[in-house]
């Protein structure tokens, strides 16, 4: 199995920073935390692209949200 995903391509993320976000959750009100995360894709453990993404959840309810217009 461990071979499988050095060919064809595995993800790897990992969290850069964590910092607190403005505004409330819409279901619990709660206070939101912003985690911008980097994912890099390899084939062949050479590095194919690299993301950077920002996830939002909230803190109480651990619900992840999402940003309707950004």
């Amino acid at each position: 199995m461990g071979a499988a995903r050095v060919l064809c391509g595995a993800e790897e993320e990992r969290v850069v920073s964590t910092h607190k976000a403005p505004g409330a959750c819409p279901r619990c009100g709660g206070a939101v935390v912003a985690t911008d995360v980097e994912s890099e894709r390899r084939i062949l453990c050479l590095p194919l692209c690299l993301k950077s993404k920002r996830k939002y959840s909230c803190t109480r309810c651990l619900r992840r949200l999402v940003t309707l217009y950004s």
